[in-house]
């Protein structure tokens, strides 16, 4: 059974269709990985600040003799 031209292009655009998809697929999970890693930055970033206003400041003075 010969292979003709016309199969070997087919075959090859088949491959290129699945890697495209493939491709567009890992984009879209990475952008989203990449946001949620930022809102957790952020979240903990806010929750930090705010539990740390609430407690009092240590102060420290230093006097030079």
């Amino acid at each position: 059974m010969p292979v003709s031209r016309d199969d070997i292009e087919a075959k090859a655009m088949q491959i290129v269709d699945a890697v495209t998809e493939t491709q567009e697929a890992v984009k879209d999970r990475a952008v989203w990985g990449v946001l949620a890693a930022a809102g957790l930055v952020v979240a903990a970033f806010v929750l930090g600040r705010r539990r740390s206003s609430q407690k009092k400041k240590t102060v420290v003075e230093v006097y030079r003799i």
